[in-house]
């Protein structure tokens, strides 16, 4: 098993290009099962995830070609095979992605309950709910997820008891085949969830609403080739700019938006980062300065996300100040604190709140990743941290960065992998 070994402190002053976001490419590749001819996705992120998809839609019989550029031509009309097993799907909660394309396209859908990161519950009841209520008939049983259409689905009124990204991508792509119109109340308005209706109506699918709280679908026949590119990864964007705060550093962000990072650029502004914005482009520089301690509450989007809670918290714990963080998404989402206070951090756990006390600097130690991004605050805080730091079980990051230590190395960070 991989290992990271960071030498710190690091310097952070260089240039990156931003990949495809991994959650918007996972549900875009299960979207493709919909389509009735090849359509051609670009702008995937070069992850472990991504190749799991692929494999699962492979095992499925789709036709699948990458091209030089590392796009890939996904020809969904060869399926053969309506079940994804288990070992496919073991270790990728997006594997229920494909529960609502196979139902919507194929009457049938057989989808072992997924894996992935712990942290916490993510029930599927709201999927499945909406399925149903779509006319589906769904039974739970050896593991699996059996689902059942005698027919088109039949458009509906659907209000999400929670608001949900994966329920809301999964309906979304049952409706965009159903017969009559889906209204999906209490949606999820991510940049993701725009991206995948996007990528649908690219295909020939009539929607209204991504992006807001109600999401309104007229079903069609059905859905034609198109060539799509994935939009720029946020977490990922959000991430590197975190790991310059934290070093007192810059770097300048290409091949990304800043319009979908809102809640999290306000958050480096208040650090005391100076920030430059361009259309696709996004600089940090914080001059030498040692960053400010910010407060923030997760929630769904348009507020501060999850996905970004741990890699602010690793900036905190070297910041100037005290700052509250608290978790409303994911109930295991504290998880890195343990970790941190072994490299010297000062921070307290209340409840889903942690009380984060900036030290002046952490101290190099052995940690372990527990999940995709306490994985990166903990890269975050051995680039600052004085001697070595070993991040150990980074099967969990490589999950949805590409090539995070190459990328680091290029903003000057001593960051190499070896062999667990």
């Amino acid at each position: 098993m991989d290992k990271l070994i960071i030498e710190g402190p690091s310097p952070v002053d260089g240039t990156l290009n931003i990949s495809g976001a991994k959650n918007s490419a996972l549900p875009i590749l299960a979207a493709a099962l919909l389509a009735d001819g090849p359509v051609h996705i670009r702008n995937l992120p070069h992850l472990n995830d991504i190749t799991t998809m692929i494999a699962l839609l492979r095992c499925m019989g789709t036709d699948i070609t990458i091209d030089e550029k590392l796009g890939v031509e996904i020809d969904p009309r060869s399926v053969n095979e309506l079940t994804a097993p288990y070992e496919m799907v073991k270790t990728m909660r997006a594997s229920i992605l494909v529960l609502g394309p196979l139902l919507a396209r194929h009457g049938v859908a057989n989808v072992s309950f997924p894996g992935g990161c712990a942290i916490g519950s993510r029930p599927v009841d709201i999927h499945l709910k909406g399925l149903e209520a779509m006319g589906a008939t769904i039974n739970v049983e050896d593991g699996f997820i059996k689902a059942r259409s005698s027919g088109r689905l039949k458009g509906a009124t659907i209000v999400m008891e929670k608001v949900t990204v994966g329920g809301t991508e999964n309906l979304l792509m049952a409706a965009a085949l159903a017969e009559g119109k889906t209204v999906l109340q209490n949606a999820a308005m991510e940049p993701e969830i725009v991206d995948l209706a996007d990528f649908l109506i690219a295909m020939g699918a009539d929607i209204q609403g991504a992006g807001t709280g109600t999401i309104t679908v007229h079903g069609v026949p059905k859905l034609g080739s198109c060539t799509y590119d994935v939009m720029p990864d946020r977490i990922e964007t959000g991430t590197f700019l975190a790991a310059a705060a934290a070093a007192r550093g810059r770097v300048r962000l290409n091949r990304t938006r800043a319009d979908i990072l809102e809640s999290v650029l306000v958050k480096f502004e208040e650090a005391g980062a100076h920030l430059s914005i361009g259309p696709d482009w996004i600089e940090l520089d914080m001059k030498g300065n040692r960053p400010k301690a910010v407060s923030f509450r997760t929630a769904p989007y348009p507020a501060f996300p999850t996905d970004m809670q741990s890699q602010l918290m690793a900036m905190n714990a070297v910041a100037e100040g005290q700052a509250t963080v608290t978790e409303t998404i994911f109930e295991n989402r504290l998880i890195q604190v343990h970790e941190l206070n072994r490299m010297g951090a000062d921070i307290k756990l209340e409840g889903n709140t942690a009380i984060v006390t900036g030290v002046e600097r952490l101290t190099g130690a052995p940690v372990m990743a527990s999940d995709l991004r306490a994985s990166a605050s903990l890269v975050i805080a051995g680039m600052v941290a004085e001697g070595t730091t070993v991040v150990d079980r980074i099967y969990h990051i490589d999950r949805g960065y590409e090539c995070i230590e190459e990328k680091l190395q290029q903003l000057g960070a001593h960051i190499r992998r070896v062999p667990g």
